[in-house]
């Protein structure tokens, strides 16, 4: 058995570890010869040579393919059981997969829902055809797994045949797609739970910090007296509008066209197994799914991919806004810096004692990659023809690549750099106090021609606005300390009884 391995094109293939047991397989094609106890078959042997990329297929689309096909079993096996009460199948001549093959092609999906069996997944993250190659690579896994617990060896296809009895009453251009949008739920509840977890860091870093002083500024020039707690403010709120855009895509994602068959017709399904399949699937995972209540729309039409992921697009951007801020205040630039990053690696191979902002950069490049799969999903999507987009693999393989590199993002923000951040609240007052631009909370006072004099007079001379005030004399010293708490200068606007005496 081979052992398993996070990819798939770039390894030797199975069949290969013992090419003294091999078994024939055939299609329309042609015949391959394939490895006796390998647990893939032609379809997916001939795709792995016909899409050599090395980029390695999702495991949670995997493991959702599986849970979906688990939700097809289930209900082909109660429509069989139904129609036998009512008919006798024998003579209308149809063609029934035993309540037993169901029953083996369940218990084979239920252990690929759990990831096992990967290592036979050949199909690399980029191929061609719609996603024929995922479906019929999964379906001999599991056609062949359930060979093996039924007593049989891979390959016996005339007892359960991967595509008369694993695909029963299925589409690829159904199966798949739904498959995407349960892995893609899947992890956007992770996301939403990863954004949260962030949101709270940074309320908890609003709290410590209300009242610390900083210089806040505009086109990266000081402007006006601010504090860290207003600065963490803004970034909590942005977080709290990505949590809940990202709650709502659920929503908007939620709609399957499973049961629709090739088209959205449901050509060849029984009603019975469109009107049940999708609540069975809704059992399965605990995911709000829902059968679209057109299907050819949900087939053809791929536009609420584009939708959920400029949703998380803009989480992105957060993220990249925020990280940036924190590395520039925190960088050998900014001067003598009161706010610093936690120390993660060391930064060079050649400047001793050098450290690099590791995790803000790494959070930027996941935004980037974002970005960049953001234009594909859309391009892509716009490129589906008639009743099918053939490109659901890569846009489906960017979906789950997005909210996966999110939410490393947000782990990674989260554990290695917002938990040991520190502020040194004694520099970042005193260079508020020593700035000019805090002269600017004194002109409802002394006006903007007094105000300018005094913070060229702390320009010109190094004071701080206490000492300029003292020699200029505008101000009653007590008031000016009032007006300078930091409380006071970023209250939202002042009143006229603040100006008093």
């Amino acid at each position: 058995m081979p052992k398993h391995r996070p990819g798939n094109c770039p390894f030797p293939a199975p069949e290969m570890n013992n090419p003294l047991k091999m078994r024939q397989e055939k299609d329309f094609i042609g015949v391959k010869e394939l490895d006796d106890i390998a647990l893939h078959g032609i379809h997916s042997h001939r795709a792995r040579d016909n899409f050599p990329d090395n980029t390695p297929f999702h495991i949670e689309w995997y493991r959702a393919m599986a849970l979906t096909k688990r939700a097809c079993y289930t209900t082909a096996a109660g429509f069989f059981s139904e129609a036998a009460q009512q008919y006798d199948l024998e003579k209308i001549n149809m063609r029934v997969v035993s309540s037993a093959n169901l029953a083996a092609l369940a218990s084979a999906a239920d252990e690929c829902a759990k990831g096992k069996h990967f290592e036979y997944f050949l199909v690399p993250a980029l191929s061609g055809g719609a996603g024929t190659s995922i479906n019929m690579n999964l379906n001999e896994i599991i056609a062949n797994r359930a060979l093996q617990m039924t007593g049989h060896k891979p390959g016996d296809y005339d007892l359960i045949d991967p595509i008369e009895d694993a695909n029963i009453f299925q589409s690829t251009n159904d199966v798949v797609p739904t498959a995407l949008r349960v892995a893609a739920m899947q992890l956007l509840l992770e996301l939403e739970n990863a954004i949260n977890e962030l949101r709270k860091a940074m309320e908890e870093l609003e709290k410590r910090y209300r009242n610390t002083l900083r210089i806040a500024y505009t086109q990266m020039q000081e402007a006006v007296p601010s504090t860290y707690g207003r600065l963490f403010s803004s970034y909590s709120d942005a977080l709290s509008r990505d949590w809940w855009r990202v709650s709502k895509c659920l929503e908007r994602i939620k709609v399957v066209n499973l049961g629709g068959s090739a088209i959205g017709t449901s050509i060849a399904v029984p009603r019975y197994f469109v009107a049940e399949v999708v609540p069975r699937l809704q059992q399965l995972t605990g995911l709000p799914v829902t059968r679209g209540e057109n299907l050819s729309d949900a087939t053809s039409n791929l536009d609420p991919f584009v939708e959920v992921h400029g949703i998380i697009k803009a989480h992105a951007v957060t993220m990249e806004k925020m990280v940036s801020d924190l590395r520039l205040l925190a960088s050998d630039i900014h001067g003598t810096r009161s706010l610093t990053i936690p120390k993660k690696q060391t930064g060079s191979s050649i400047m001793p004692g050098k450290v690099n902002p590791v995790i803000p950069e790494f959070v930027i490049s996941c935004s980037h990659r974002v970005y960049s799969n953001d234009q594909l999903i859309a391009s892509l999507a716009a490129q589906g023809c008639l009743e099918l987009n053939a490109y659901l693999p890569v846009i489906g393989h960017a979906l789950l690549e997005s909210l996966k590199l999110l939410i490393s993002s947000d782990t990674s923000a989260l554990s290695h750099l917002l938990r040991d951040l520190e502020i040194d609240t004694g520099i970042s007052e005193t260079r508020v106090m020593s700035s000019p631009v805090v002269t600017t909370a004194l002109l409802p006072l002394i006006g903007y021609k007094k105000a300018a004099e005094m913070a060229a007079l702390m320009k010109d001379n190094g004071m701080s606005i206490l000492e300029a005030n003292e020699k200029l004399g505008y101000v009653d010293r007590a008031k000016l300390k009032e007006i300078l708490k930091a409380e006071n200068l970023v209250q939202g606007g002042y009143r006229l009884k603040d100006l008093e005496e």
